[in-house]
């Protein structure tokens, strides 16, 4: 079992960047694919990109495809969202998930939230005009 804790949400103006950070304990992030889901005020939960167990295969949402990157580091046991030109619809608790593979040389992302079984508590983005 793997326990997720996110990190690196705050308040900033339009424009600017965050990195944000999943760290996995309990369990070596290798085998699990990742993912990063958002959910804003009075809106439905949104995936937002996904990461394979090894070989950093990823994908991310079109809606954001040009601003966002996620990245793993596998051995800090860290996935990473690096957010950059920020505007105020990316306001969002932003929560990563992470999902056991038999087959981590695959390369496998997944984009459901059905398909995720560990979750961390969130970390708030707030992007002021």
């Amino acid at each position: 079992q793997v326990r997720l804790v996110e990190s690196g949400g705050e308040s900033v103006q339009a424009g600017d960047s965050l990195r944000l950070s999943c760290a996995a304990s309990g369990s070596t992030s290798s085998n699990y694919a990742m993912g990063w889901f958002r959910r804003a005020p009075g809106k439905d939960e949104e995936f937002v990109a996904a990461i394979s167990a090894i070989n950093s295969l990823a994908y991310v949402t079109a809606s954001v495809r040009d601003r966002f990157t996620i990245t793993k580091d596998n051995a800090a046991n860290t996935m990473y969202l690096q957010m950059n030109g920020l505007t105020p619809e990316d306001t969002a608790v932003y929560s990563c998930a992470a999902r056991p593979v038999r087959s981590p040389y695959r390369g496998s992302t997944y984009v459901r939230r059905v398909d995720y079984n560990y979750w961390g508590q969130g970390t708030q983005v707030t992007v002021s005009s």
